[in-house]
C-alpha cells in the first residue's frame, strides 16, 4: 500500500503524465498522414519533435512548415497547448464540463503542476487560466491573421495567425514559415513584432500574476511574487533590448540593413524571445558573441513561475540577488518589497539554480563529445536552450547525432518539469530526522 501511495505522489504523476502525452504525440507523428512525403517521421525524430512541443521548447530536427501536413501541424499545436497549460489543467477542464468535483488529490496535483503555494482557490485559478488563455490567443490570432492576410490567402492567413498566436503565447516557438526562417521575414514589422512580444510576455509572467492583475481593480493589492515578476521582467526586457541594440549596431548581417525602427524592433524581439519563446526575427547564427552570451544568460533565467516558460525563473534570480545583497550589507534577513523571504525559499532557489547549472554544464560537456567539429558556444547555446525550453538554435539541432538527440530530449523534459520535480519523482522522500547534528564551521570565499 505504501508503494502504491508513493507512486501516486504528485511529482511522479506529473512526470508520468507528461511522458505519456509525449509518447502519444510521437506515435501520431510517425503516421504517414503526418508528413508531406507520406512516410511519417522516424520514431526518434518524432519523439524529439513531440518532446519539444509538449515541453514548449521549439527546438526542431526538421522544419515544421516544410515537413508536416496539416494533421501533423495540428498534432504539434495540440501538444503545445497541453504542454503549455499542463495536462492537469485540461483534465480539470473536462471534469468541470462533466460536472464532477475535483478531489483533494486532484487539487494537490494542480498545486504541484501550477507551482502554486496552496490549494486554496486552485480550481477557481484553473477556470481563470482557461479563460485568460482563450481570450489572449483569440485576440492574438485575429491580429496576426489580419496582418498575414496581406501576404497570403485569407484561409492560410487565419491558420498561420492562430498557429503562431498559440505557439508564442505558450512560449513554444514553433513556426510555419519554412526553411528554418522563423519570423525573420517580419523583423521590422511593428504589428507582428509587438503582437508576438506581448503574447510571449503574457505567457511568461504566469497565470497567478495575470489573475492578481485582473483582481487589482477590486483588491488594490499585489503580492510580493507579482511585484517581483513584473519589475524583473521590465528590467530584463529593457536592459536586454538596449544591450542587444548596442552589441548588434553596425552588424551587416543583423541590424545594419534595417531602418532605425527596424533596429529597435529587432533588438526588442531578440530581448523578449529568450524568455522563453524560441522564435526569432534576427538570424541567430549571425549574432555577435556578446549578444549570444547575453541570450544564453536570458535563456537560463527564463520567465515567471507558474507560467508557460522555462528556465530557473526570474523569481529565483530575484531571491538569489536579494540574498547576496543582504549578505554584502551584513543583514540577517533577506528583504524584497518590505517582506522577509523565508530561508526555505532561499534554499530552494539556490538548489534550483545549482541543479540547473549542473545540468547545463554536463549537457554541454556531453554534446562537445558526441557532436564534434563545432564551436564551444554552440554546445553551450544548445544546452541552455534545451534546459530553458526556449527553442533558439545556432543551427546545431538539425545536425545532432542520435545520441545528441536523446540527450536534448531528456534535457527538454527535465527543463519543463523542473530538476526538483524530476528528483522528487525519482527519490524516496524521507521523514525529517528526529535529531540535529552539531554545528560545523567552514570557511567560505
Amino acid at each position: 500500500m505504501k508503494q502504491i501511495k508513493s507512486f501516486l505522489d504528485p511529482p511522479k504523476i506529473l512526470v508520468f503524465g507528461f511522458a505519456t502525452v509525449i509518447l502519444i504525440g510521437a506515435l501520431l507523428l510517425t503516421l504517414p498522414i503526418a508528413t508531406e512525403d507520406g512516410k511519417g517521421l522516424s520514431f526518434l525524430n518524432a519523439l524529439f519533435t513531440s518532446t519539444s512541443a509538449t515541453c514548449v521548447t521549439g527546438l526542431v530536427v526538421v522544419d515544421t512548415g516544410d515537413t508536416f501536413t496539416m494533421f501533423g501541424e495540428l498534432v504539434i499545436l495540440s501538444l503545445i497547448q497541453v504542454g503549455g497549460l499542463g495536462f492537469m489543467t485540461f483534465a480539470t477542464f473536462f471534469f468541470l464540463l462533466l460536472g464532477k468535483r475535483i478531489s483533494l488529490k486532484g487539487r494537490l496535483l494542480l498545486q504541484e503542476s501550477l507551482n502554486n503555494t496552496s490549494i486554496e482557490g486552485i480550481v477557481r485559478l484553473v477556470k481563470r487560466i482557461l479563460i485568460f488563455t482563450a481570450v489572449i490567443e483569440i485576440i492574438g490570432g485575429v491580429i496576426l491573421s489580419i496582418r498575414f492576410s496581406f501576404d497570403m490567402p485569407i484561409g492560410k492567413a487565419i491558420y498561420f495567425g492562430f498557429f503562431h498566436a498559440i505557439s508564442n503565447f505558450n512560449n513554444a516557438g514553433f513556426d510555419l514559415m519554412g526553411e528554418f526562417r522563423s519570423l525573420t521575414p517580419y523583423v521590422d514589422d511593428p504589428i507582428v513584432v509587438l503582437t508576438v512580444c506581448l503574447l510571449i510576455t503574457l505567457g511568461g509572467i504566469g497565470f497567478i500574476v495575470m489573475s492578481e492583475l485582473y483582481e487589482y481593480r477590486d483588491t488594490h493589492r499585489l503580492s510580493v511574487h507579482t511585484k517581483v515578476v513584473l519589475l524583473t521582467t521590465l528590467i530584463l526586457t529593457l536592459g536586454a533590448t538596449i544591450l542587444i541594440f548596442t552589441f548588434e549596431y553596425g552588424n551587416a548581417k543583423t541590424l545594419e540593413p534595417l531602418s532605425n525602427t527596424g533596429k529597435i524592433l529587432g533588438s526588442l524581439y531578440q530581448a523578449v524571445t529568450p524568455r522563453t519563446a524560441g522564435s526569432n526575427t534576427l538570424p541567430i547564427g549571425d549574432l555577435t558573441q556578446p549578444t549570444l552570451l547575453l541570450i544564453i544568460i536570458l535563456m537560463f533565467i527564463g520567465a515567471g513561475s507558474g507560467s508557460t516558460a522555462g528556465g530557473i525563473k526570474i523569481t529565483t534570480l530575484a531571491v538569489l540577488v536579494a540574498a547576496a545583497w543582504a549578505q554584502i550589507k551584513g543583514k540577517e534577513d533577506v528583504i524584497l518589497f518590505r517582506r522577509r523571504i523565508l530561508m526555505e525559499t532561499i534554499l530552494k532557489a539556490l538548489t534550483i539554480a545549482l541543479s540547473a547549472l549542473f545540468l547545463v554544464i554536463v549537457l554541454t560537456m556531453l554534446l562537445s563529445i558526441t557532436e564534434k567539429g563545432h564551436d564551444f558556444i554552440m554546445y553551450l547555446f544548445e544546452a541552455t536552450s534545451a534546459f530553458g525550453t526556449v527553442g533558439l538554435s545556432m543551427g546545431l539541432t538539425p545536425e545532432l547525432s542520435p545520441i545528441g538527440r536523446v540527450l536534448i530530449i531528456f534535457t527538454m523534459f527535465a527543463g519543463r518539469l523542473g530538476p526538483l520535480t524530476i528528483a522528487f519523482a525519482i527519490a524516496m522522500r524521507r521523514k525529517p530526522d528526529a535529531f540535529r547534528h552539531p554545528k560545523g564551521k567552514i570557511m567560505i570565499g
